[in-house]
């Protein structure tokens, strides 16, 4: 049960990392664009009353935002986590394996951060009985 549920996360990252890659793609914004102008220029889009042109225009707008966001947030993203790496990589006592935890599973990042706790524990008891003697 427990592989089923790993490989079933592993597929899971596998197609958010997709959908995060397409969704904040410029030509999905375009093709998106396209399809928001066909649909308000639709015939049956004047047909209808003010109150449901508005709401269209607004369903159409909230539309474009996701993928103008996702852009946003994927470029964001990627910024910080080369500034990251440039500092791990610059520190000569830093461990490079969270170069690129991006890229890891959800399980991978969940055992790396056991690992960190338990390291922080032992600084900190060593600290402390620093501080006793």
């Amino acid at each position: 049960m427990k592989n089923i549920y790993h490989h079933s996360e592993k597929v899971f990252e596998k197609v958010t990392s997709v959908a995060i890659s397409i969704l904040g793609n410029s030509v999905t914004f375009i093709i998106a664009l396209c399809m928001v102008i066909f649909w308000l220029i639709n015939k049956g889009f004047y047909e209808e009353s003010t109150r449901d042109r508005i709401g269209d225009i607004i369903l159409g707008i909230t539309f474009l935002s996701l993928f103008v966001i996702q852009k946003s947030n994927n470029r964001s993203s990627a910024s910080l986590h080369l500034k990251l790496n440039e500092l791990i990589v610059s520190h000569e006592t830093a461990s490079n394996t969270v170069i690129a935890i991006e890229e890891k599973t959800e399980h991978e990042i969940s055992q790396l951060t056991k690992e960190y706790v338990e390291l922080a524990k032992q600084v900190n008891e060593d600290e402390e009985k620093e501080n006793k003697d």
